[in-house]
């Protein structure tokens, strides 16, 4: 297994904060793999993505190592990792257009034309499925719904072409059609342009049905790790357990049957 990020001992503070966003973690990423994340609020899950992405804010205290064998080096924003935010109207410039926001990262980190990267975003808008890529290329973002801004978002997160793709609740805020349709998306533009993904999420079922691996997170310490199958069925840590059994009722189907073989 080829490992794309190892975290060793990895803890964040905020601020004058005593208490740590996140406490001594140890992870390895595989090169292409999917990952998942879980966690409720304040577990530390976004604080890992940050950390990961070299975007904590300023006066963060970061304590331990992040290495990058795949890399090399730390990460450049925008070209070796792509990033998708919960919220897709606030990561979208009101007054630009949507071909201007998607290749603008195009040119500027592959070192091409506008004219180029204009070909390369309407390319984009049709492989996140954008009804009439052409027309959506000058549309603005209140002109298109919260699903369509969602798409939009992560065809600019992929503009470049990055190694590697985190997705911050990137479905949360939207209705649970247009989750399945986001999920499908993010399954297939990682799957074939051979990215690593990391899937921040606080449901656990959500993931459980197309990631390869599942970290759970608890009060900023990682509490488990494994694979998804293993994770689901025989979990080693109550918590995890008992996340699992928060979504088992009459309406849920098994999780394990969920989980691709």
């Amino acid at each position: 297994m080829s490992i794309f990020c190892s975290l060793r001992q990895l803890s964040v503070t905020y601020g004058r904060g005593r208490n740590a966003a996140l406490d001594r973690v140890d992870l390895d990423i595989a090169a292409g793999e999917r990952l998942a994340i879980i966690g409720e609020s304040g577990s530390g899950k976004s604080t890992l993505a940050r950390a990961l992405a070299g975007l904590l804010p300023e006066g963060a205290k970061v304590q331990g190592e992040l290495l990058w064998p795949a890399l090399g080096h730390p990460p450049h924003p925008g070209r070796d990792f792509g990033f998708v935010f919960q919220d897709p109207g606030s990561s979208l410039n009101p007054v630009l257009t949507i071909g201007e926001q998607i290749g603008e990262g195009a040119s500027r980190h592959l070192g091409i034309s506008w004219k180029q990267a204009y070909i390369r975003a309407e390319e984009l808008l049709g492989r996140v499925r954008i009804p009439q890529p052409d027309r959506a290329m000058r549309a603005f973002p209140h002109q298109l719904s919260g699903g369509q801004r969602q798409r939009v978002a992560i065809a600019a997160a992929i503009a470049a072409r990055p190694a590697l793709l985190i997705a911050d609740e990137a479905t949360s805020a939207l209705d649970v059609v247009v989750q399945a349709e986001i999920l499908r998306l993010l399954d297939g533009l990682v799957r074939e342009d051979g990215m690593t993904l990391l899937f921040i999420t606080h449901d656990i079922a959500l993931a459980s049905g197309f990631v390869d691996r599942i970290a759970v997170f608890r009060n900023a310490r990682l509490v488990e790790a494994g694979p998804v199958r293993s994770v689901l069925s025989a979990p080693e840590s109550e918590y995890t357990a008992a996340l699992i059994a928060s979504h088992r009722d009459l309406a849920t189907p098994p999780l394990i049957a969920e989980v691709p073989a």
